[in-house]
């Protein structure tokens, strides 16, 4: 699960693994697999980061 942040300011915890596509145009629109979509304003590169990293203590700490 990664923290992003919302258009008003308000941080959130979403779950990576429900993610279908990350858009950028220009804001960073989340699509989830059930079609729900989030505007957060990190960009996809900070996004595709914070999964990498999410998944990284997961694999390797058993976190």
């Amino acid at each position: 699960m990664i923290e992003v942040t919302g258009m008003n300011n308000k941080s959130f915890i979403l779950n990576d693994d429900h993610i279908e596509k990350i858009e950028e145009m220009p804001e960073t629109i989340i699509t989830l697999n059930n079609g729900k979509k989030y505007i957060v304003t990190e960009s996809i590169n900070e996004v595709r980061s914070r999964i990498i990293k999410y998944k990284r203590e997961i694999f390797i700490h058993g976190v």
